[in-house]
């Protein structure tokens, strides 16, 4: 008994050492009250969370299902692998993939898997009915946040034009309004409701979803039982007095086999802990079902060095935290951890695993599995920095393996917590006194700074008023000089003004001699200009009265043979006249013969005598003209 207690305080002091607890808010812990509601109605809710197993992982999308008795979760189409765990309740679960339609029925305890791809709707008995889905995140089977976990079966039909719907189910267009024109149903409806309208459905209508899940998604219906696994029907992996453990893997559900999750439920009786472990290949992501706990979870450095410790313990940190019921708390891979119930209470949590590795493999600080078992003692000693027959006593007589009586450790946990929780607000008071005094220093130094700045400004405002004053005096020297200089400029330009007249009339006297003389040559030679042009303007004249009379004689020519060409082409019209005349006169005479001779043919006919022939009227030409003439037929 002593060396358990030895043993069981060698592991708390590895738990504890060395740690600072971090604030509510820094925990790999989601509260019930933080869930995210995605459907809310009379017969049922569906909320979710997301969270990430360690700095810079992957997230993971949790959801919570709860059906109202008698109540009917509509289909959906799954964008990830979903694996499913009945916690309260009982009710029934139609799948439809590439393999056809299956049902199961459900009760507390199963744990099916469903594959992308599918879609499935539940329905609950008379019992309220309680699930918990966790959706696969990996390379192959990635849940992306932006489009959600599944979508809405009855949002893909309505989401289409209607002649789409129409053309592609080859269906009546009143089914088609009869469907599209439905107000939006919410997620979870009364399954009396569903199924009086199934069963007073038109054929119509029933032919529509089968043409759906049949033409669409290429499911047909089947008589085929989905594989489950219910958890309390198969032996724990392990159990003591203390509590169990239960894993499920591809090797129990062979539906997992394709999959990255897995699952696990822990039992601790009251007073408990499971031991110290760790999982190299998955992440862990639980939730508390029933009773009050603490984790304890660590993160591990490889390195000595200060300021690489710094930096990590930025980005991973030690953690103790307790859950109640409702609660999720993630546990990344590789982080160490131990839970503990409290000494009144038990506790009971699911969890589900998550891995691209075929399977998990948890390994344990302490009990007959422990991997230090393993190590060779020397080295371990020297690791503790203890002897080796420390560490043989310490590994020796561990008969218990995973699961250990831990008196007050749960208690002790959170005394820790709120001990250092309170360190930590007496370390954020103190912080916020020293920010206090900062910023009392800091306002100090600035009303220093404002009087210092204040005084300069009066001593920089009255040098201003001094340079202004002098300033102003030397002003009225430079504006007294200035006076002086303008009144001497002014007689100076005064004098210039009237040299500068005396010399504007001797110029203008010398301009009137020399305009004078100008006047005249201009004169002279005016006299002789208009002589000269006198003399032009007579032989021009001369000139043009001797071509003009030519030019007369011209135009009368011209003139002359002008009219001449207008009384010839009178003529040629006068003659033409009287050709076309004589021709119509002609035409006129010839058809008048014509007529004649018909009648006289018509009356030498009557009278029984033979015909010695009639004239027919035939055009020629004659000198380019038409002409009508008649011939003797």
């Amino acid at each position: 008994m002593e060396l358990r207690k030895a043993i069981l305080a060698f592991v708390l002091i590895l738990l504890y050492g060395g740690v600072k607890a971090l604030s509510r808010r820094d925990y790999s812990l989601v509260e019930k009250s933080e869930r995210r509601p995605l459907v809310v109605s009379e017969y049922g809710t569906v909320s979710a969370v997301d969270v990430q197993a360690g700095h810079g992982a992957p997230l993971h999308h949790l959801q919570f299902i709860t059906l109202e008795p008698n109540s009917l979760f509509l289909p959906v189409l799954l964008h990830a692998d979903m694996l499913l765990y009945v916690h309260t309740g009982s009710g029934r679960l139609t799948s439809a993939d590439e393999d056809g339609t299956k049902s199961i029925d459900l009760r507390v305890g199963d744990l099916c898997k469903l594959d992308e791809g599918t879609v499935f709707h539940i329905q609950s008995n008379s019992q309220e009915l309680t699930l918990y889905a966790m959706f696969a995140n990996s390379d192959d089977h990635t849940y992306d946040p932006s489009i959600g976990a599944y979508s809405r079966v009855n949002e893909l039909i309505k989401g289409f034009d209607k002649r789409i719907i129409q053309a592609a189910f080859q269906v009546p267009e009143d089914l088609v309004e009869a469907i599209t024109k439905k107000s939006s149903i919410p997620g979870i409806v009364h399954s009396k409701n569903a199924t009086s309208e199934e069963q007073h459905a038109p054929k119509d209508e029933i032919d529509l979803e089968a043409s759906l899940l049949g033409n669409i998604l290429g499911i047909h219906s089947s008589n085929k039982e989905k594989t489950k696994y219910n958890i309390f029907k198969h032996d724990p992996d392990f159990r003591n007095r203390h509590g169990w453990t239960l894993t499920v893997t591809k090797k129990q559900l062979k539906a997992l086999k394709h999959t990255n999750l897995g699952f696990l439920m822990v039992n601790l009786t009251a007073g408990s802990m499971l031991g110290p472990h760790w999982n190299p290949r998955s992440a862990e992501i639980a939730v508390v079902l029933y009773g009050r706990g603490m984790v304890r979870v660590l993160c591990g450095s490889s390195s000595s060095n200060d300021v690489d410790k710094q930096r990590r313990r930025r980005e991973c940190k030690n953690r103790r935290f307790k859950v109640e019921e409702g609660e999720v708390f993630v546990v990344p891979r590789y982080h160490a951890m131990a839970q503990m119930s409290f000494q009144n209470e038990s506790l009971v949590f699911l969890g589900f695993t998550t891995s691209s590795k075929k399977h998990t493999d948890v390994r344990f600080l302490a009990g007959d599995t422990s991997v230090l078992q393993n190590m060779n003692r020397d080295v371990l000693a020297t690791s503790l920095g203890v002897s080796n027959a420390t560490v043989g006593r310490l590994l020796r007589n561990q008969n218990e393996s995973v699961i250990f009586a831990c008196n007050s450790c749960a208690e002790e946990e959170r005394r820790r917590e709120e001990e250092e929780d309170a360190r930590e607000k007496e370390r954020e008071e103190e912080q916020e006194e020293e920010e206090e005094e900062e910023k009392e220093r800091k306002r100090q130094e600035e009303e220093e700074e404002e009087e210092e700045a204040r005084r300069r400004e009066e001593e920089e405002a009255e040098r201003r008023r001094e340079e202004e004053k002098e300033k102003e005096e030397e002003d009225a020297r430079e504006k007294e000089r200035e006076e002086e200089e303008r009144e001497r400029k002014r007689q100076e330009e005064e004098e210039e003004a009237r040299r500068r007249e005396e010399e504007e009339r001797a110029r203008r006297r010398e301009e009137k001699e020399r305009e004078r003389k100008r006047q005249e040559e201009e004169e002279e030679a005016r006299r002789r200009e208009e002589a000269r042009r006198e003399e032009e303007e007579r032989r021009r004249e001369e000139e043009e009265e001797r071509g003009s009379e030519a030019e007369r004689a011209q135009e009368e020519a011209r003139k002359e043979r002008q009219r001449r060409r207008e009384e010839e082409e009178i003529e040629r019209e006068r003659q033409e006249e009287e050709r076309r005349r004589e021709f119509e006169r002609r035409r006129e005479e010839a058809a008048e013969r014509e007529r004649q001779e018909e009648g006289g043919e018509r009356e030498r006919k009557r009278q029984g005598g033979g015909g010695g022939g009639y004239h027919v009227p035939v055009e020629t030409r004659v000198e380019g003209r038409r002409v009508l003439k008649a011939r003797h037929v």
